[in-house]
């Protein structure tokens, strides 16, 4: 250990779990270093990478000769706030993932890649005056640089460009034809607070609604954990928005979380409308100039509302008031891949530290998030009925044992459709299961068409021709011989949404129908554009995957059909039941939204099990406190706390050897906590690769945290640890 004087730790994105010392850079010196500015550093042989600095210290357990000096200080003030970096290093360390990639990874790319960080300056146009009147005469010629330049004059004080985009297209040219002709001249403007519109549609709120409102901001000043339980369509958005509308009038900002990008349009509309003012947007689906600025502007206090997916919860605010979560069981909350985080666990978080409060809203809330307001560590604010006059819809379970079936429906489901054709209402099929058929089969042999890379089957979709496994992306064409014994009796077993929509063009050719899954809104957007048409009332019968589920308003459905309720009844994960009652009664609740009562009819082979019976009663509170039952007498989660340890390798053999090092490797001391395996994925040969893992489970997340700390540092020097790719999850929620 040596001792000196400005010892800069850095973190930089890289999968070695530690920070990296470096000595000041020759120039720059004079600089004041925070935590929190980017620094240019050496790495590695050659390379130059971007890191931020984390600490000034005194000492490192490099000796100082062996220390590289920075290269250059890019920063002069910190460009992540201190308390966004801390939640970012509290994170690494729960969830036991390398800080540089946390960190880095979560900046804007531009500012990661070094650019200042500063707001781009908006170019501006103005009218020139004097206007000679013969110039004027020479737009005649020209009607789009008139209608421009009549458009411009209209702000003496000059309109932005960004802000002439969407009504005139070829605008640089019209605008260099402009200036070329002495008309108009650009100039630079500075980035400014948002500017306030005077808001419309503002929507009065019932007794429960208003009640919501006032236990929400009456805690505006301190953390509180709201768990927000409405039925759907109870106006659970209602009272988000009004809610925002006190913060952001006390001059401070609103986070809100949803679970897709494709809500995010729907839902910016409507916070717009009501709140009177624009909304910062970050998500996936934006250009990285596009997030750099929404970033900026939020961590500079210049958007009183940003919206995002679950990467907005590392957005920093400058003057934070609430964090609102969205659907806060949305499994897309959950980051999957990488660094495997809950953004709406980290929204807890977040607001415990920053001291403010933070909603969660469902109509079908998690057992983690149930569990934690019957323990009263939330506290559970409920709306019983839903907005408006709209009732809940009735829901029936159709017995299908021994019906005529006609694909995937039943007559009687058929029949019901034809109905509700009849009297000009839309339905909704909902079957989570895309493409055509599931498997292809051989008649003769019983060969099944499995992924040559997964240990899984291929779906067959029929408008490509071409078998997809939905797991690793594989593709071919479809065969037209066994690929087994060579015969040519194929069959195409099972039913998926394009074959499902096929059955209904059949039954009814003159309805209008569409499909909504992640085949059909592939292209940028196709998804706004179909749902623009349902609620237009342009599609008579949408036909769809859990895409449907996501919160979308459809005030003309009246009618719901779920095709396969079956699949979710008898599930290997225990959180099956839980995921399925989520979904129908998310999918159920898409129906009756309006003035005319909604139905919704389940098939199923087993009519009578009790968790469908009670999902007829809409009572998720019920279906809630069974789960919750059973998961204590088993001992699962939110009972007892997990953390999955996973593996994959080309060679099984190395992936088996591996997790039974980590299994001995684990302390003796840790007597609290179980282990569970090695055993297999559900899928194990996935892209090639063999998947295994292992299970730590104990009743207390101390005890777990307390094994975990001195068990990783050991898996990096367990023999084998290099031949196989391993991964961490905190808290999983699949085994995926």
């Amino acid at each position: 250990m040596v001792t000196r004087n400005n010892i800069l730790r850095v973190a930089i994105n890289t999968p070695v779990r530690k920070l990296f010392d470096y000595l000041l850079p020759e120039k720059g010196s004079e600089v004041k270093l925070q935590p929190g500015m980017r620094l240019q550093v050496p790495f590695g042989r050659s390379r130059e990478k971007i890191g931020l600095l984390i600490a000034v210290t005194d000492s490192s357990t490099i000796e100082r000769h062996r220390l590289k000096r920075a290269t250059m200080i890019l920063d002069n003030y910190p460009v992540l706030p201190r308390q966004q970096l801390e939640l970012m290093l509290w994170a690494a360390e729960y969830y036991q993932h390398p800080v540089g990639e946390v960190i880095l990874g979560h900046l804007p790319k531009l500012l990661s890649q070094g650019a200042p960080a500063e707001l781009p300056r908006n170019r501006c146009w103005k009218a020139c005056y004097p206007v000679l009147p013969d110039m004027e005469q020479q737009l005649t010629r020209a009607p789009r640089q008139k209608a421009l330049l009549l458009r411009i004059r209209q702000f003496p004080d000059g309109i932005c460009q960004d802000n002439l985009r969407e009504d005139f297209a070829g605008l640089q040219s019209l605008l260099k034809g402009l200036e070329d002709k002495g008309l108009v001249e650009s100039f630079n403007k500075g980035p400014q607070a948002n500017a306030t519109i005077n808001p419309v549609n503002s929507i009065s709120l019932n007794d429960e609604q208003i009640a919501a409102v006032a236990t929400i901001t009456d805690s505006a000043d301190r953390y509180k954990a709201f768990l927000l339980d409405g039925v759907t369509s109870s106006g659970k958005t209602e009272v988000y928005i009004h809610a925002i509308r006190e913060i952001i009038a006390n001059g401070k900002q609103a986070l809100v979380l949803v679970p897709e990008i494709g809500l995010t349009p729907q839902f910016i509309c409507r916070l717009r409308d009501q709140l009177g003012t624009d909304i910062a947007v970050i998500h996936s689906g934006l250009s990285d100039r596009e997030r750099f600025s929404a970033w900026l502007m939020a961590r500079d206090g210049l958007a009183p509302v940003v919206v995002g997916t679950r990467s907005a919860i590392w957005t920093p605010l400058a003057k934070p008031g609430i964090i609102i979560v969205d659907e806060e069981h949305d499994l897309s909350y959950k980051q999957q891949e990488g660094f495997r985080y809950s953004a709406r666990d980290l929204a807890v978080t977040r607001a415990r530290r920053d001291n403010i409060p933070v909603v969660l809203g469902s109509a079908t809330p998690s057992m983690e998030s149930v569990y934690n307001a019957r323990k009263q560590r939330y506290h559970e604010i409920r709306l019983t009925r839903r907005a408006g006059s709209a009732d809940l819809p009735d829901i029936h379970v159709l017995d299908i044992r021994g019906s005529k079936m006609d694909g995937a429906l039943s007559s009687t489901l058929l029949q019901t459709i034809h109905e509700y054709l009849q009297r000009r209402q839309q339905i909704l099929l909902f079957l989570n299961r895309r493409g055509y058929a599931p498997l292809i089969m051989c008649h003769d042999c019983g060969w099944i068409s499995k992924c040559p890379r997964c240990d899984k089957q291929m779906t067959y979709h029929k408008h490509s021709n071409r078998l997809w496994c939905h797991h690793c992306e594989h593709q071919e064409k479809r065969m037209t011989a066994c690929g087994q014994c060579n015969g040519g009796n194929l069959l195409e077993i099972g039913h998926g949404t394009q074959r499902v929509l096929e059955t209904l063009e059949k039954n009814f050719p003159d309805a209008a129908t569409a499909r909504l899954d992640r085949d059909s809104t592939r292209r940028k957007g196709s998804m706004e554009s179909i749902l623009a048409q349902v609620e237009k009332g342009e599609i008579d019968i949408l036909v769809g995957t859990q895409m449907m589920a996501k919160g979308h308003h459809f005030p003309g459905v009246t009618l719901v059909g779920i095709i396969d309720a079956d699949h979710g009844l008898f599930s290997n994960d225990f959180r099956g039941s839980e995921r399925m009652a989520q979904l129908i009664l998310q999918v159920s609740g898409r129906a009756g939204r309006s003035d005319n009562r909604g139905v919704v009819l389940i098939q199923s082979h087993y009519p009578g099990h009790p968790l469908l019976k009670t999902l007829c009663q809409h009572d998720y509170s019920s279906i809630a406190g069974l789960i919750l039952a059973e998961r204590e007498n088993a001992l699962l989660p939110p009972l007892a706390y997990q953390i999955l340890l996973r593996a994959e390798a080309n060679d099984k053999q190395s992936v088996g050897k591996f997790l039974d090092h980590a299994r001995e490797a684990l302390p003796k001391t840790a007597t609290r906590v179980e282990a569970f395996g090695p055993f297999p994925s559900p899928i194990e040969l996935k892209a090639g690769r063999y998947r295994m893992q292992l299970l730590l489970q104990s009743g207390t997340r101390k005890s777990l945290r307390e094994c975990i700390d001195s068990w990783v540092q050991s898996l990096e020097k367990l023999p084998g640890s290099r031949k196989v790719r391993w991964s961490l999850d905190v808290d999983p929620q699949d085994m995926l």
